[in-house]
């Protein structure tokens, strides 16, 4: 058995995965996503309110593009959301609107803080940076956010119609519908990629001569991007077929729904951090395994 193990030190993904699982029990990553959960409660629906604010300067229905974000949500996750976006939408005149939506910066950006907090002990960085600092991070990190948000259903809707008109002059409309059924899906993922590459360059408190390269952020991005997306998917599949929870909590399954899955997404978001935090840390120490820093080497004494 100590042989097996000693073989596996070698591997370069055991090595790997041994870094990462140290860094998830020693940064207690699930206890992180617990507390970064309820700072997302918090900030979720004034961040909606901000979203709608944005969009209703903008040619798109306030209801239609809050429903394609929460798509992929439960149904009565979905259904949280809609009434709530409808409440805002018929009851809420857009002087109120502007004003709950400044309002609502500060709120929203308690949940981007606490992500940026969460990034930053992923990178077990000392936090250096004043109490204001770190707010105006959120506030900007939050802004950039709906910004961008906007910016992805801006370029799917006058993308289509560019795209469009395009195959059609070069006689390829028909090759059109198939490709931008894949466009769909790319366009907001590399958005999405981009969006938390950004975050885990800029949440980790880090000096000039340890600046964090934006391509270095790309592996976490990505894995936070499709976990997401993967595991949104099959959690809405599993609770819309297979789950029971109306039986369990009835009237608050939705508000329920919503937790656990804000909760799925907060862990998701810390690994991210997590992995690049632990490239990082074997591009500066050496790829090999660290006795200090590992969870094999405590099991290979054991035999």
């Amino acid at each position: 058995m100590n042989y097996f193990l000693q073989k596996l030190t070698k591997i370069r993904f055991i090595i790997f995965l041994d870094q990462l699982l140290f860094r998830i029990k020693d940064d207690e990553v699930f206890a992180t996503g617990t507390q970064l959960t309820f700072f997302l409660i918090l900030s979720i629906f004034p961040f909606i309110i901000m979203l709608l604010n944005i969009v209703s300067y903008t040619p798109f229905i306030k209801q239609s593009i809050l429903y394609d974000i929460i798509f992929y949500l439960p149904l009565e996750t979905q259904k949280l959301f809609h009434g709530f976006v409808k409440e805002i939408a018929v009851s809420s005149s857009q002087e109120l609107l502007s004003i709950a939506a400044v309002l609502g910066i500060w709120s929203a950006s308690s949940g981007m803080k606490a992500v940026i907090k969460a990034i930053n002990k992923a990178y077990n960085s000392g936090e250096n940076r004043s109490y204001l600092k770190l707010r105006l991070m959120s506030i900007v990190f939050t802004i950039a956010l709906l910004l961008l948000i906007v910016l992805v259903f801006m370029t799917l809707i006058f993308g289509e119609v560019l795209a469009n008109k395009l195959f059609t002059f070069l006689g390829l409309s028909f090759f059109f519908k198939t490709l931008w059924s894949y466009m769909r899906i790319v366009i907001p993922l590399c958005y999405m990629i981009f969006i938390f590459a950004l975050l885990y360059k800029y949440s980790p408190c880090r000096n000039k001569l340890h600046k964090i390269e934006f391509t270095s952020t790309l592996p976490g991005a990505i894995f936070a991007t499709l976990g997401w997306m993967l595991t949104s998917v099959f959690f809405s599949y599993y609770v819309n077929n297979f789950g029971r929870f109306a039986i369990t909590y009835g009237s608050l399954v939705g508000v329920i729904l919503l937790f656990i899955w804000l909760y799925i997404s907060s862990i998701i978001i810390v690994l991210g951090g997590e992995i690049n935090a632990t490239l990082d840390f074997f591009k500066t120490y050496g790829y090999k395994l660290h006795i200090d820093k590992s969870l094999l080497v405590g099991i290979i004494h054991k035999f």
